[in-house]
């Protein structure tokens, strides 16, 4: 691979990443106006349900992509060395995924509160 398709393929990483970003801040948009209207009404305590419920998610989401990260390297090392074990590997890499869909449901539930 030349350096100039390197660059490429690094450059568009990173673009792709930024419209992700932004997706996601579009989505995320109305739990935070609903923080900024509670705060400007007075009650607080709209705002820290909002607050609770995007903690909820985004640590479960750092955290799976934590697990993923280190569970997902060391099961294609030993994918790469026993290939029958490739089932047994995924099914790590799910449950570690589970942590994201954990956090997405409490956060959910905490937004339910409302």
């Amino acid at each position: 691979m030349t350096a100039y398709a390197l660059r490429r393929k690094i450059t568009l990483s990173i673009v792709f990443t930024f419209i992700i970003l932004a997706a996601t801040a579009f989505m995320f948009t109305p739990t935070l106006s609903a923080a900024a209207e509670g705060i400007m009404e007075g009650n607080h305590d709209v705002a820290w349900v909002c607050l609770a419920a995007a903690l909820a998610f985004g640590f479960g989401a750092i955290g799976a992509g934590m697990a993923i990260s280190n569970v997902g390297s060391a099961a294609m090392g030993a994918i790469s060395e026993k290939p029958e074990i490739a089932t047994n590997a995924l099914i790590f890499i799910a449950l570690a995924e589970g942590l994201v869909v954990f956090g997405f449901i409490t956060a959910l539930m905490i937004l339910g509160k409302v």
